[in-house]
């Protein structure tokens, strides 16, 4: 009898500890994911483009982000415009603009939340299109190529 107790003592203490251990792993892996949309993706000079960053972290909406910006430039302009943008509804942040200048456009949404930052980016066009940028080269670690071989020593 006592051997008995003891055993489902034992296994109480295991499947417990599993529990907790299995708990804790899922909370670990949660990240926040941020789905950000332009609409419309390609619109004409003065008129108003809305963009929303839909935050989410482990499937629920995002409603008290730390901070949450928009960087919008021009493609080959250096002047970047950072714009603030507050919580919307259900998790979305929102932001309406208007373009004067026709060309091709991107737009970073900056987000930080629960200790994590993510930073969609995305292409737009407001009237004709300009020439796009290239993306960015892999990056290199010290003593590599560009190309990944390394380098001689």
């Amino acid at each position: 009898m006592k051997k008995s107790i003891l055993f489902l003592l034992l296994l109480m203490t295991v499947l417990f500890t599993a529990a907790c251990t299995s708990e804790s792993k899922e909370e670990e892996l949660k990240i926040i994911e941020v789905d950000l949309t332009i609409n419309p993706e390609k619109a004409e000079v003065n008129e108003p483009v809305i963009f929303e960053a839909k935050v989410t972290y482990g499937g629920k909406e995002v409603s008290d982000a730390d901070d949450v910006n928009f960087e919008i430039w021009r493609a080959h302009d250096e002047n970047h415009e950072k714009v603030d943008v507050e919580h919307a509804e259900n998790g979305i942040y929102r932001l309406e603009k208007s373009f004067t200048e026709e060309g091709t456009y991107y737009i970073y949404s900056h987000v930080t939340a629960k200790d994590m930052h993510a930073m969609p980016k995305k292409e737009f066009i407001i009237g004709q299109p300009s020439e796009p940028e290239e993306e960015s080269p892999p990056m290199k670690m010290d003593g590599e190529e560009a190309d990944g071989e390394h380098g001689d020593h």
